[in-house]
């Protein structure tokens, strides 16, 4: 009977134990897995709000940058006599850059920065890693394309499109080396990429023009 009794208690005793040790994992997780715990994971996955200042003048430069060479493409495209490979690349342009517009600006208004006009005719503005020549057109370049006709405007387009490439690898550069928040890099590479091939394109046609 006392055996009983003594194997009863400590059977008790055991399974006190092993319910305080469940309790004890139950509140850790929930401590690591509540609300704040996921919102931080989320933040930390997407790179939402981080950024410094080198992410702000990139997306700030960029999206108007990006405003002016959809604007370019748009003046090309409703021209006649345009070589049917400029019009491509002109529509390729447009295709490319108006989802990152929209992402630029979306990251502007996120960080508390107003987003940039959706065309910037005329336009000159420092390069976004400290000075350097982003390539922006002036008012009369812009005027110089829009009163171009045929072959010529066919020709002006590529020489100013190349400038305004060669600034926006600049400025993609230099986001990619001081730059924060991840996906602001990204684009920035995927410019870099995307633009330094377009650029061969653009030096092919004007080759055979």
């Amino acid at each position: 009977m006392n055996k009983s009794l003594t194997v009863g208690a400590a059977s008790a005793a055991l399974l006190l134990t092993l319910t305080g040790c469940g309790d004890s994992g139950t509140d850790q997780s929930a401590a690591t897995t509540g609300p704040a715990a996921v919102t931080t994971s989320v933040n930390a996955e997407n790179g939402a709000g981080v950024h410094n200042d080198a992410d702000v003048a990139f997306a700030v430069g960029m999206a108007s940058h990006h405003s002016e060479a959809i604007e370019m493409s748009e003046m090309l495209l409703a021209k006649q006599g345009i070589d049917p490979r400029v019009v491509d690349l002109a529509q390729q342009i447009k295709a490319e850059q108006g989802p990152e517009l929209e992402q630029l600006n979306a990251w502007l208004t996120e960080w508390g920065q107003a987003p940039r006009a959706t065309t910037t005719t005329g336009m000159n503005m420092p390069g976004a890693g400290g000075g350097e020549d982003t390539g922006m057109m002036s008012a009369e370049d812009m005027a110089a394309l829009s009163d171009a006709q045929g072959v010529d405007a066919t020709k002006l387009f590529l020489t100013q499109m190349t400038e305004h490439h060669t600034g926006a690898i600049i400025m993609a550069r230099t986001e990619v080396a001081d730059g924060q928040n991840a996906q602001a890099k990204a684009m920035a590479q995927n410019i870099i990429t995307t633009q330094q091939q377009e650029l061969t394109t653009m030096e092919q046609l004007l080759s055979t023009l």
